[in-house]
């Protein structure tokens, strides 16, 4: 049994919700500098869906791509296709973490939220519907993108239900250009096999070096989306936030410099370690930011 669990922990990659659960915690910090909107369980919550939701999609992601990921050298040796974990032990993981996600959002309504629960299912469809962009349209980096732009504006309607959501949509949209340029790097290294598999990605229909600029554009508008966030937020954002911005400007282009058309032997290390301090930093210097205030 707890050999199971961690290979479906494994399957999912659990250790990466740390892309999505500290952009929901940052938009959390900023819905909470309204005097008394703080409270334990929205906390609790806010984690819980976010481990939930993410858990869901990467599992019925796996289901839907086991056939792709067979025949695909770089997954071949994932957990589905080599047998390690059956489809039925996937599909029960699966559900399970879709109903949890639901439940998670009932501890809302002892505020009297009821927002979290109404939008768990539509949440819940986007999300997974994400499995089979690729199979029309090269846009599936952009639908990814805004899978994980709903962690801070959901996290922000599960504290303030919708009131000023254009805080948390601008830095959604910082969310969603991140993911999409990183995505399209990790891309690139299944470029032929897209083309050959008939897969749509930007990778598969503009080849990598095109693929790699537009991957800049995007990380580009992620920084403008940053600055636009410290004027809408301020004064809760100051000079801490903005040297925190800088940060991650520095960590970008070396995620840039790492990936070149001619050499993506360095894309794992671009896509999980770069982006995994980028996240996680970010939301440090923003508890510092509000925590000390100036």
């Amino acid at each position: 049994m707890i050999t199971r669990v961690q290979k479906l922990l494994e399957m999912i990659r659990f250790s990466h919700t740390v892309f999505a659960l500290p952009f929901a915690l940052l938009s959390a910090v900023l819905a909470w500098q309204k005097p008394g909107s703080f409270r334990w369980l929205d906390l609790l919550g806010i984690l819980l869906c976010t481990v939930f939701a993410r858990s869901t999609a990467m599992a019925f992601n796996r289901l839907a791509d086991r056939h792709y990921d067979a025949l695909n050298p770089r997954t071949a040796v994932r957990h589905l296709p080599t047998g390690q974990l059956t489809r039925a032990s996937v599909w029960v993981f699966t559900l399970v973490c879709a109903v949890g996600f639901v439940a998670s959002t009932l501890l809302f309504l002892a505020s009297g939220n009821s927002w979290p629960l109404w939008l768990s299912v539509p949440v819940l469809v986007f999300i997974c519907a994400y499995s089979y962009a690729k199979r029309f349209t090269s846009l599936c980096h952009v639908w990814l993108g805004a899978s994980l732009l709903l962690a801070p504006l959901a996290a922000w309607i599960a504290v303030r239900g919708l009131d000023e959501l254009h805080v948390p949509l601008v830095l959604g949209l910082a969310v969603l250009f991140w993911v999409t340029g990183f995505d399209i790097l990790y891309a690139c290294q299944d470029t032929e096999f897209d083309q050959r598999a008939e897969l749509q990605s930007i990778p598969a229909r503009f080849g990598v070096p095109v693929s790699l600029r537009l991957a800049l554009v995007c990380h580009i508008l992620m920084l403008g989306c940053l600055v636009w966030l410290y004027w809408l937020a301020w004064p809760e954002l100051k000079r801490i936030y903005l040297t925190g911005v800088l940060a991650v400007a520095g960590l970008l282009a070396y995620e840039h410099w790492l990936v070149r058309p001619d050499d993506l032997s360095r894309v794992n290390r671009a896509f999980f370690s770069v982006n995994g301090v980028i996240s996680v930093g970010l939301f440090v210097v923003v508890v510092l930011q509000v925590t000390l205030r100036f």
